[in-house]
């Protein structure tokens, strides 16, 4: 059996920024589960990664005399599964300027030029996550196509509530373990998938496609738009419309978030808001750390992007096509810049600081430790890592 390897295009993963400066592009959340999941369930074998030598020792890479590499960015599909399955050896598998995979009896990286390799085209339909904002703009698409994977032959756990009502019940999936509680669950539109051991609480509403991860809650009376993915070990409350939530990460009070995008071990206080949608009705820009200025989206509706470890005060206000970093503390009135950087510490109004490295550790540490989680010395080095990569970001003088 050939050996799976997820890599990451390089300039892919610079346009993933900031949720790519601490794991690999297959390490994002988009749908019910992250890439690397997705593919080791659609080639029901174990993946590793190719990515930044700094991020290796968490993410490492495992080869073999025959290696399939495959685009970390893409998403499985049974097309694609097809074609990669019956790759030979020593060829790529290409469509237009996108390398989706290698198959190969060495060591591959994207340096490798691909003409070394007989080509295959492929001629179907593919869903590539390219830019931050794709994570949401696709989510809802990839919900139901993991949830058609995941509960594949498995019947769902019975809804015991008689409080709750549901809307086309065959289109909703509960694991053991999950409990919902005099709650509105309407899968007319779009799939609902609720993880081993998830809480809805009293009074919530979700509209699909929906999913929540294992273990994870929505609080008393949370209002879930369509195209919501809540991942692992969250909270959320409030009002809370086309997101994707990676995991261990908490919005449990009210506030609206929208079409945005929450990385792990990231914390919004009560009544914290995003603007996603323009007065004028234009095109949203979002910060590029490619080329440091602003990109258009080419979408109307887009909100908050934030790195793992951030953390936002309470009432906190983010203005349409947001970017916040690794590691940042942001408080305070009136709205938020349009990009904070990583290891900043302060707000628009009040002015930012350097978030001193070694408090800004201990705060991860803590964070990570509530939840019964390890945090390892490869953790503090990745983070080290970051905090030197985005030094040059942090001129607050200028």
């Amino acid at each position: 059996m050939p050996t799976i390897i997820l890599f990451d295009d390089p300039a892919i993963r610079a346009q993933l920024l900031p949720f790519t400066y601490t794991r690999p592009v297959s390490a994002i959340r988009c749908g019910i589960n992250k890439i690397s999941e997705k593919w080791s369930l659609w080639l029901d074998s174990a993946v590793s990664y190719q990515t930044a030598d700094y991020l290796s020792l968490a993410f490492p890479a495992t080869s073999s005399a025959d290696n399939i590499y495959i685009n970390g960015s893409l998403c499985p599909d049974t097309g694609l599964v097809d074609e990669i399955n019956k790759l030979p050896l020593e060829s790529a598998l290409i469509a237009g300027d996108d390398v989706l995979a290698i198959r190969c009896t060495e060591t591959w990286n994207p340096d490798i030029n691909i003409t070394n390799y007989e080509s295959h085209h492929y001629a179907g339909s593919y869903t590539l996550i390219r830019n931050v904002w794709d994570i949401f703009a696709f989510n809802g698409e990839q919900i139901e196509t993991d949830f058609k994977k995941i509960t594949e032959n498995r019947t769902s756990e019975p809804l015991t509530d008689p409080f709750t009502h549901c809307y086309k019940p065959e289109n909703i999936f509960i694991e053991k373990g999950a409990v919902v509680k005099a709650s509105i669950l309407n899968a007319e539109n779009g799939s609902i998938y609720i993880g081993k051991n998830a809480l809805i609480q009293e009074g919530s509403m979700v509209q699909g496609p929906f999913s929540i991860g294992e273990s994870s809650v929505l609080a008393q009376g949370t209002k879930i738009r369509p195209n919501t993915t809540v991942g692992p070990y969250s909270k959320l409350g409030g009002e809370v419309s086309n997101c994707v939530v990676f995991g261990y990460s908490n919005k449990g009070h009210d506030g609206y978030l929208g079409n945005s995008v929450l990385g792990e071990w990231c914390n919004l206080g009560a009544n914290t808001n995003n603007s996603n949608l323009k007065n004028d009705h234009s095109n949203v820009k979002l910060h590029s750390y490619v080329t440091n200025d602003l990109a258009d989206t080419g979408l109307r509706f887009c909100g908050l992007m934030m790195g793992d470890y951030s953390k936002a005060g309470i009432s906190t206000m983010f203005n349409t096509g947001s970017v916040v970093g690794v590691s940042v503390n942001v408080f305070g009135a009136g709205f938020q810049a349009k990009h904070t950087p990583s290891f900043s510490w302060g707000g628009n109004a009040e002015g930012f600081s350097e978030y001193r490295f070694q408090k800004a550790l201990h705060v991860a540490q803590d964070t990570v430790s509530r939840r019964n989680v390890t945090f390892g010395e490869t953790d503090e080095e990745i983070l080290k890592s970051v905090f030197e990569q985005t030094r040059e970001q942090r001129n607050f003088e200028c």
